[in-house]
């Protein structure tokens, strides 16, 4: 439970309840990572802006497994239930718990699974990364751009998670989430290269 002081949804003003508001309309409330986030209310807006220049350059599935297997690869329980929702509207959820128990085991096709693991390798070990991972993706089929833009949500993952964690934030399980997948969301990170 984190120390931090929020402001309510009855309380927020300004940025802060525009910020409250739009979690409310596409969500249907206000997760406590967002509060949390939300008291710096135009960094908060700042990430939103990048976060979406990068999904909307590497398309949304791509966005959400590199977010999945970063999140997962940093301990996030957060971004892994927050996005794990999210990707329930582009993949099933039979789908989506093989991926999030063990996604070299997920029917994924191999360019997906190099990316993740790619991700993990970031959110794991970044120091010891060099030429040989960005050459593994560009063999994979993935150009210089694509390349920027799974580094760049990986990265930008880690920025959010860690800010989560280190802040203590409580854990919210978004309706919708089955036990089932919310299990598997929750289970041990996997292994770069299965």
């Amino acid at each position: 439970m984190s120390i931090l002081t929020v402001p309510s949804e009855g309380e927020a003003t300004g940025l802060t309840a525009e910020i409250y508001a739009a979690d409310v309309k596409s969500m249907g409330y206000v997760p406590s990572h967002t509060k949390a986030m939300s008291l710096n209310p135009e960094a908060h807006v700042v990430w939103e802006s990048l976060t979406q220049a990068i999904s909307s350059s590497m398309g949304l599935r791509r966005y959400e497994l590199v977010t999945l297997a970063a999140a997962q690869a940093i301990g996030s329980s957060h971004c892994r239930l927050a996005h794990g929702k999210k990707t329930l509207t582009i993949i099933n959820e039979e789908q989506l718990i093989a991926i999030a128990r063990d996604f070299h085991h997920a029917s994924l096709p191999p360019e997906e699974v190099a990316m993740m693991d790619y991700a993990v390798k970031l959110s794991t070990d970044a120091a010891s990364m060099n030429d040989d991972d960005s050459r593994q993706l560009r063999e994979a089929g993935f150009s210089d751009r694509e390349i920027a833009d799974i580094t760049l949500a990986a990265a930008a993952r880690n920025y959010f998670s860690r800010a989560l964690l280190a802040l203590a934030v409580e854990l919210d399980v978004p309706p919708g989430v089955s036990p089932e997948l919310q299990d598997a969301l929750l289970s041990a990170p996997p292994q770069a290269g299965g």
